[in-house]
């Protein structure tokens, strides 16, 4: 039964004065909510990276309200609190991994009292949150959003050491622009995403799964691009409207990739992208079908006819489809190799 808008406002108030009360590291990493005064057709729930914050998900959430959908970014457990934390003092991250699955259970019931469609998304280890949270709740889901899916590091040894030592680590872009959440860690709060990263990737080949977008980039030196790669083809076996979207190393976007402070100077690719997915209904093979006959420069208008795309899907398609955003940047996958 649905609490309603006016219950679950004041739920999200609520969460706003608990986290006024703790304390947090900086304002960016406050749970960020855009919630029209009704219920809206669909509700976005996106989930921040590793010891990062919701201000991750600014711009690619104020995207999704502006197109009149209601948006939750929930700051995560143990993430963004105010303290001396240091070697000695480490910060407060939970190193079980049922506490972020208790976490965004009860968050994807907060979504479904304010939109009759949930679309779930995560950037990193959110993406690898948002990957578990449609395996386990298919039927929940209307759409997942995967950005850079932290699904193993891209080099194996690193997962090694990652799963064997019990240190702390300072993050080596701790300095950088837009970094508002954590400057370190003991290891084994990530060893639960690496964890948690394998348990996806086998349930992926038998689960049903809502449509899956995967957005990456070869300019990422964090994650194994090769690895989401056959992450995305077992997607695609069970759910044909999952697309793939890897942006080519000339870009140079790395693992940070949602926000313009973040690094990333084509931010608006990112949202393009993720409304033209949201907002179509195509198969990947139409997706495929229609990038090579744009690239063979056949007019937009035919193709958008022959496919009966209309409405805003066909705007944000034509955009993402533009020299300057997809067909010069879009790397393609054969599922069948």
């Amino acid at each position: 039964m649905k609490v309603g808008i006016q219950k679950t406002t004041e739920i999200l108030e609520e969460t706003h004065q608990s986290e006024s009360k703790q304390g947090l590291k900086n304002e960016a990493c406050r749970s960020k909510f855009l919630i029209h005064p009704h219920f809206t057709s669909k509700v976005c729930l996106f989930l921040h990276g590793f010891t990062a914050g919701p201000y991750q998900f600014g711009p690619l959430g104020q995207a999704f309200f502006n197109a009149g959908y209601n948006v939750l970014v929930p700051l995560q457990p143990g993430h963004g609190l105010a303290g001396n934390w240091n070697r000695q003092n480490p910060q407060p991250l939970p190193t079980d991994i049922r506490t972020y699955q208790e976490f965004v259970i009860k968050w994807l019931q907060i979504a479904k009292n304010l939109g009759e469609h949930v679309v779930v998304g995560g950037l990193s280890t959110g993406g690898t949150l948002a990957a578990w949270l449609a395996l386990e709740h298919p039927q929940e889901i209307e759409r997942t959003l995967l950005f850079t899916p932290y699904l193993g590091s891209r080099y194996l040894l690193v997962d090694w050491l990652i799963k064997i030592l019990p240190i702390y680590f300072e993050w080596f872009n701790k300095d950088a622009s837009g970094n508002f959440g954590y400057e370190g860690f003991r290891i084994p709060a990530l060893k639960i995403f690496l964890e948690l990263g394998e348990e996806v990737f086998q349930q992926a080949k038998t689960c049903d799964v809502a449509p899956t977008l995967i957005v990456c980039s070869e300019g990422d030196s964090v994650v194994n691009l090769s690895k989401q790669q056959t992450f995305f083809k077992m997607l695609l076996n069970r759910q044909p409207k999952s697309w793939y979207y890897c942006f080519d190393d000339s870009l140079e976007i790395e693992h940070r990739m949602m926000t313009k402070m973040e690094d990333n100077d084509y931010e608006e690719l990112v949202i393009t992208i993720a409304q033209a997915f949201v907002e179509s209904n195509l198969t990947w093979a139409e997706f495929q079908q229609i990038v090579t006959r744009l690239g063979q420069k056949e007019a937009y208008e035919q193709i958008q006819q022959e496919f009966n795309i209309d409405g805003q899907a066909s705007q944000r398609l034509s955009a993402m489809m533009s020299p300057r955003i997809g067909c010069d940047h879009l790397k393609c996958i054969n599922p069948s190799k």
